[in-house]
């Protein structure tokens, strides 16, 4: 395996997931903004991140299909998480994000909420919709048009 090759296999979203809450601690640490409540909602969010994309995988792997980018899926999932969005597990990780951002008073660095939500969406899913409508078809295109690709 070359090194083009081994950078796109580690070159995932939760490393991006990681770089976009390492520049919104930054902000929290050099323009300090605390919000009321904003720990607490913050727990939330995390909280809400974690079960959705713990929930949006466990589906993906009962239906013994992947959840790793650039992967062939084996499977259309459309219930569960699936019903809510199009892309739970990046949901998830928007809500995360932008938990850990309230939780380190980085309410400064919100936007980049939204800035990692367009990323993702130009870096993986686009890509990710054009495999599965090639392998599911019809199906697919119905699935897209009753669910929202993010909420």
């Amino acid at each position: 395996m070359g090194w083009k090759e081994m950078l796109r296999e580690i070159e995932i979203p939760p490393l991006w997931l990681a770089i976009f809450a390492l520049a919104g601690w930054g902000v929290g640490r050099v323009l300090p903004v605390a919000l009321p409540f904003g720990r607490e909602l913050g727990l939330g969010l995390v909280a809400i991140g974690l079960a959705l994309m713990g929930a949006a995988a466990l589906q993906m792997v009962l239906r013994h299909t992947t959840f790793i980018p650039r992967r062939d899926p084996q499977a259309l999932v459309t219930s569960g998480a699936f019903a809510l969005s199009r892309n739970p597990i990046y949901l998830g990780d928007a809500f995360v994000l932008a938990g850990l951002l309230l939780i380190w008073q980085a309410a400064l660095g919100l936007w980049l909420v939204p800035a990692f939500m367009v990323f993702i969406t130009r870096r993986y899913i686009r890509a990710e919709e054009a495999m599965i409508g090639a392998h599911f078809g019809p199906a697919y295109a119905a699935y897209r048009a009753r669910t929202r690709r993010w909420l």
